[in-house]
């Protein structure tokens, strides 16, 4: 099972209809699942005291919903850039050799918390590109997707 954790809620349209696509896509590979955590109010005038505040809130929220038997990668602009061959590799290590659970977390829009970096088991970099939050969740599911299909020698369009 692969669960998706994120912070805040999808309010755009056309980001909605992404998700769910990829999710329909998803189904005859894997039992998907997405959870929202609320997301905290930032104004644009925080100071870096409020913005520590607000991550570390977001990030209390988003561990109690991390399984404690889940592998889980964390999406960071600190972590390890991986191509999607790369990402169907690590998928494929960890159901062999950690277990049938996995948890991609995204943060909210200031980043996620010391606490969340240190239950990671993996820290993924998906760009050196800056995407709002809430695209991300387009972003990892259809690199799930291209990952399943990459494992099982299916064709798919690059």
């Amino acid at each position: 099972m692969i669960r998706i954790l994120a912070c805040g809620k999808v309010k755009e349209n056309w980001m909605r209809e992404g998700i769910q696509e990829y999710m329909k896509r998803l189904k005859p590979y894997e039992k998907m699942e997405i959870v929202e955590a609320a997301d905290e109010k930032t104004p644009d005038d925080n100071s870096e005291a409020e913005n520590r505040r607000i991550i570390n809130k977001e990030g209390e929220r988003l561990l109690k919903l991390i399984r404690d038997d889940e592998y889980v990668i964390l999406l960071d602009l600190k972590g390890k850039e991986l191509s999607s061959e790369k990402l169907a590799a690590k998928i494929q290590d960890i159901y062999s050799y950690t277990g049938s659970r996995i948890a991609f977390v995204i943060g909210g829009s200031l980043g996620v918390s010391d606490d969340l970096i240190r239950r990671a088991d993996f820290r993924w970099k998906l760009s050196d590109c800056t995407f709002p939050h809430q695209l991300c969740r387009v972003i990892v599911l259809e690199q799930i997707y291209r990952s399943f299909r990459i494992l099982r020698n299916e064709p798919y369009h690059k």
